[in-house]
């Protein structure tokens, strides 16, 4: 039986979006997960990720700099592949994606959030915690997914677990990846990337010290090596 002309439609987009995600997730092992209560701080911030060799960057949307933030470094800073994390409901996805956000990071996912995202031409990296929840996301196409948190939802352990009977799905693990464990998760087969926040430490940004994180950009990116 041949495929409705709009389902081929929905499914080439989604594949799209697929491949314009793992285009981004594969520029570097770590995704920074920042925290910007200055917008002021975005654009050195996103220099030092960039020159450091971490240049997709999720900007999370849990200050009220995070948008302006991120039409900064959207507008300001070559190299950058800027994202929105914390991406709750279809109106936070809709700020993020008009302030110049190239991929969208949620938590979790809802129906709604799912419905929104597949109108958009940016792609979302949703979260899953199990394998119910990660089961629903592929029967949507989502074989890029977010495993959050993951040393609360069991870390390695779980992923090696999901890989077995999920061979389609890999994940980027966030929540309690750090520099002592983010090579346990990138030797995993089924791990695309890890996101961390360790890149960026309050107190650096802070102190407005972009060499620092700049060198820490450059050890994150040599963890895959």
């Amino acid at each position: 039986m041949p495929i409705p002309i709009s389902t081929r439609h929905d499914a080439m987009t989604m594949n799209n979006r697929i491949a314009q995600l793992e285009a981004t997730l594969t520029l570097g092992p770590v995704v920074p997960v920042v925290v910007i209560e200055d917008a002021a701080q975005a654009v050195p911030l996103a220099r030092a990720l960039v020159a450091g060799g971490a240049p997709a960057i999720e900007v999370t949307l849990r200050t009220p700099a995070a948008l302006d933030a991120i039409r900064a470094i959207a507008a300001e800073v070559e190299g950058a592949h800027v994202g929105a994390g914390t991406i709750l409901n279809p109106a936070d996805l809709d700020n993020a994606v008009q302030a110049g956000a190239t991929f969208i990071v949620s938590p979790g996912s809802t129906p709604a959030l799912l419905d929104a995202a597949e109108e958009q031409s940016v792609p979302l990296l949703p979260g899953a915690a199990s394998a119910s929840e990660a089961m629903i996301l592929l029967e949507r196409g989502y074989t890029l997914q977010k495993f959050f948190p993951a040393e609360a939802a069991g870390g390695t352990a779980m992923l090696r677990s999901l890989g077995g009977p999920l061979p389609g799905i890999r994940f980027c693990p966030t929540g309690g990846v750090s520099t002592k464990n983010a090579r346990d998760y990138l030797s995993l087969s089924n791990v695309i990337c890890v996101g961390g926040s360790w890149l960026t430490p309050r107190g650096l940004v802070a102190a407005g010290d972009w060499n620092a994180i700049e060198q820490l950009a450059r050890e994150a990116t040599a963890l895959r090596a």
